[in-house]
């Protein structure tokens, strides 16, 4: 693996975007975790942006609500829940799209891994916000934007237009004249063009996750779509670049692997802006290779299959798991290869790294 801890280049501190606001001590989405990002020194901020039914752009991870809210505790809304495919994937729950911002403000918000981050679980009385709460919340602050847009595809296929939404409500809040601020992201290139031709001043982010297709490529293109992999080819790269995208964000594994500090060095020659999704410092959310070692000499309480949920093998109990394990090696690791801005659900650890 390139870039350890040991072997590191000297690169400067990447800037630091928290990950839903500060999701790690708070729930996601939340003013509460907003709030608490730019206290602790967030350079930026990433919403998640999804539509209601009559049009408003909500700030959800997801347009599922399920895990992140009380909606199943409001028995009005039962009815409500169904099962659709979202960009080739099935889910059962409640959906934002089926609900107006009116009824939405009527839920609350709730901690999505509530056995991993236990605390978060205190904050309940958050309610859902809407782009323009999180721009007014910013003003005066001097932290950027970088707001990623959801499902364009999909919602596009039940009739909203999710980059004429965002478009008309950054202009409308005097946020689309600041590309020193604003950044937008999506894992679908042709919503990104679209926002710049409505307006949008801002660096334009394609998101790239390993193992997948971008949704609107496979939409046109079927089986035959172009993995996000086969995108970061020499010369898909430029192709990219010579389209206008700005910048790539990676999932952290692609910069964990061989090579990974070359590739990084490529896109900063054709002038793109490099991104990475997302450091936690969760034994869950490590790499194998930088989770600790479990203490398995006591009861280990609450045990889960860990291939069940795509983060390793065998079993492993959920202290275990919620434990910070050896996340300075692995984040020292994914920095030496010189990326210029990380993804963090908790704000403040990067800056204990950099001091290091």
């Amino acid at each position: 693996m390139t870039g350890t801890a040991e072997h590191r280049q000297e690169h400067p501190a990447p800037r630091v975007i928290a990950h839903r606001g500060a999701s790690g001590y708070r729930p996601e989405h939340s003013r509460a975790a907003y709030e608490l990002a730019i206290e602790q020194g967030a350079d930026a901020i990433e919403p998640d942006v999804v539509v209601s039914a009559d049009g408003e752009l909500v700030l959800r991870h997801e347009n599922a609500l399920t895990d992140t809210t009380d909606v199943a505790e409001h028995p009005e809304f039962a009815d409500r829940r169904t099962t659709k495919t979202v960009d080739g994937i099935e889910h059962t729950g409640w959906f934002a799209e089926d609900f107006t911002w009116l009824e939405l403000r009527t839920l609350r918000l709730r901690e999505r891994i509530p056995p991993l981050r236990p605390a978060n679980t205190e904050y309940t009385d958050e309610r859902m916000l809407r782009l323009e709460d999180l721009l007014a919340l910013l003003e005066g602050t001097g932290v950027t934007l970088v707001a990623e847009l959801k499902h364009p595809t999909y919602f596009a296929s039940i009739g909203h237009d999710l980059g004429a939404l965002f478009a008309e409500r950054m202009r409308a809040s005097g946020w689309a004249d600041r590309p020193d601020r604003v950044v937008v992201e999506c894992f679908e290139e042709s919503v990104l063009h679209e926002v710049r031709a409505r307006g949008v001043q801002g660096r334009l982010v394609y998101l790239m996750m390993a193992g997948q297709s971008a949704p609107d490529l496979v939409e046109r293109d079927g089986a035959a779509a172009l993995t996000y992999r086969d995108q970061l080819l020499p010369g898909q790269l430029v192709r990219l670049r010579e389209r206008g995208i700005d910048g790539i964000s990676l999932s952290k594994g692609f910069l964990l692997e061989d090579g990974a500090d070359a590739l990084i060095e490529r896109m900063h020659g054709l002038g793109f802006d490099t991104f990475t999704f997302t450091l936690r410092p969760e034994n869950a959310f490590l790499d194998e290779r930088f989770r600790s070692a479990e203490d398995t000499s006591g009861d280990a309480g609450v045990t889960i299959d860990l291939a069940e949920h795509g983060i390793g093998t065998g079993r492993a109990s959920m202290r275990w798991l919620a434990e910070h394990g050896r996340w300075q090696d692995e984040w020292r690791a994914i920095m030496s290869t010189g990326v210029r801005w990380v993804f963090v659900d908790h704000p403040d650890l990067p800056h204990r790294i950099t001091r290091d």
